[in-house]
């Protein structure tokens, strides 16, 4: 796909990837937190794609080659799951089935540094991460003085855009920083996404779901990564901007922001899209 010149070109591109998405149903394998299995799950059955949480490793060798993309996220990470992100993310980089990353927390130890490092050998399509987390996944090693709290960035997306154009470039994955403005980037084209409501900032696993939304998309079209995951990006925050209209707080939102991703018309999608190329 060409690069976009308004919002009138990615709101029709993003309409034309929630519409495949609806048709074609994609099988999302989702390697995950506990924390983030209920709402990746349902915000992926909102959309029209089919989420399977499976991470038991006898399993992988028969179900991941099924998928249609599979993701990774290292929210509640231990030992026990590195075989299993591993063995699923090699077999998938050997199908040539797109997978996405998701480094939760990566500065928090080397342990989960390290974990993020070995998974990039198996090249992800995307790597979406916070401002904090793509910093530090940008950096050679893992650094004792980095400030992230937790899961939540000490950054905003736009002081991470020159760490995510250097990753992309290392790694040949998109590279998206969410934030108050979501920052795409392939090495040299940077898209800025700016649908969504700080509300959605209060419900657990908002980041870890429109993760697994990006995966959906690229799963209709691996080959043009960057627009799937921009026009995925859209898509999750003009629902969270349709639904605060109905919230009365972070619990109603996580409701209503389901609600408006299910029922999401071309219309709503076209009206509310606002996004814009960087450079």
């Amino acid at each position: 796909m060409e690069p976009k010149n308004n919002e009138e070109e990615w709101g029709k591109t993003a309409w034309e990837f929630l519409t495949q998405v609806r048709t074609q149903s994609p099988l999302i394998q989702c390697i995950t937190n506990f924390v983030s299995m209920d709402l990746m799950a349902n915000t992926l059955l909102s959309a029209g794609a089919s989420p399977a949480m499976l991470h038991s490793l006898p399993e992988i060798p028969h179900f991941t080659p099924r998928a249609d993309a599979l993701l990774i996220n290292l929210g509640t990470l231990s030992p026990s799951w590195l075989p299993s992100f591993n063995s699923a993310a090699e077999l998938c980089h050997s199908l040539g089935t797109p997978w996405v990353l998701d480094p939760v927390a990566v500065s928090a130890s080397p342990f989960r540094f390290n974990a993020c490092l070995e998974l990039l050998r198996f090249k992800p399509a995307v790597i979406r991460g916070n401002a904090s987390e793509i910093i530090a996944l940008s950096m050679p090693q893992h650094s004792t003085t980095d400030s992230t709290k937790g899961a939540d960035s000490t950054h905003e997306s736009t002081d991470a855009v020159e760490a995510a154009k250097l990753l992309a470039q290392r790694t040949g994955a998109i590279v998206a920083v969410t934030g108050a403005t979501d920052i795409v980037t392939d090495g040299n084209q940077v898209v800025g996404a700016r649908n969504g409501v700080a509300l959605m900032q209060k419900i657990t696993a908002t980041g870890c779901s429109v993760t697994a939304l990006i995966a959906a998309f690229v799963a209709v079209d691996k080959s043009h990564a960057l627009d799937a995951t921009v026009s995925a990006l859209a898509v999750f925050g003009v629902a969270g901007e349709l639904g605060m209209k109905e919230a009365k707080g972070p619990a109603s939102l996580r409701m209503h922001l389901i609600d408006a991703l299910y029922g999401l018309d071309e219309a709503a999608l076209k009206s509310h899209v606002n996004i814009t190329s960087l450079c």
